[in-house]
């Protein structure tokens, strides 16, 4: 995962690029806006504007010295890439010990790395809280070429439910809609996992 050295060094590069001091109220917000920097590395210019304090000018600044840190592949290699579900299980597997099930989802690029994980509900897993809408939000906004979804069982028991398999359909479909890949649906159990791609659910 991204280290605290890194966080510091892209500052320092932000900071340079476009003038501001590491505590400036752009600086601020940007990382406000955008918690993590696989995120930040994802924005567009049209996000960038949104925030309060960057115009054109600044946004065009800043789109620079993100495509800086793409092109120099400055942070690919602190980027999770997920190939298996045993991939997914060692990224989360404190999921295990909540004691209240929750959604997750990663999103992933075109060469499956962890661009961020966003947990999208907490509570018993049901259609009226996983709702498409929620779930691929953060995908489109981060231009997510695909997805993988995650829930914890408390009971430590990861075989689905017909809710989960049904939800689990329909947000598939819905990626489908999108042109967002949903790779797999991993319910995270005891010390065991779950993989309906895995097990030919989905």
């Amino acid at each position: 995962m991204t280290t605290n050295n890194t966080i510091k060094d892209f500052k320092d590069l932000l900071t340079t690029t476009i003038c501001e001091q590491p505590d400036s109220y752009i600086i601020k917000e940007l990382f406000k806006t955008f918690p993590t920097i696989n995120t930040l590395i994802s924005a567009t210019e049209r996000d960038l504007i949104k925030i309060k304090g960057i115009g054109p000018v600044k946004a065009k600044q800043i789109y620079s010295a993100l495509g800086l840190a793409k092109i120099n592949k400055l942070f690919d290699d602190k980027l999770p890439v997920i190939e298996t579900p045993m991939d997914v299980f060692n990224l989360v597997y404190r999921m295990q010990f909540y004691d209240k099930e929750h959604f997750v989802i990663l999103g992933l690029n075109t060469k499956n790395m962890v661009i961020f994980e966003e947990t999208i509900s907490v509570g018993s897993l049901n259609s009226s809280i996983v709702h498409p809408r929620e779930c691929f939000k953060p995908l489109i906004r981060f231009s997510c070429a695909s997805t993988v979804l995650i829930h914890n069982h408390p009971s430590g028991d990861p075989k689905p439910s017909s809710e989960d398999i049904s939800i689990t359909k329909r947000l598939v479909e819905a990626g489908k809609l999108l042109g967002i890949k949903v790779h797999d649906h991993i319910i995270i159990g005891q010390n065991v996992f779950f993989s309906m791609k895995g097990e030919n659910v989905i």
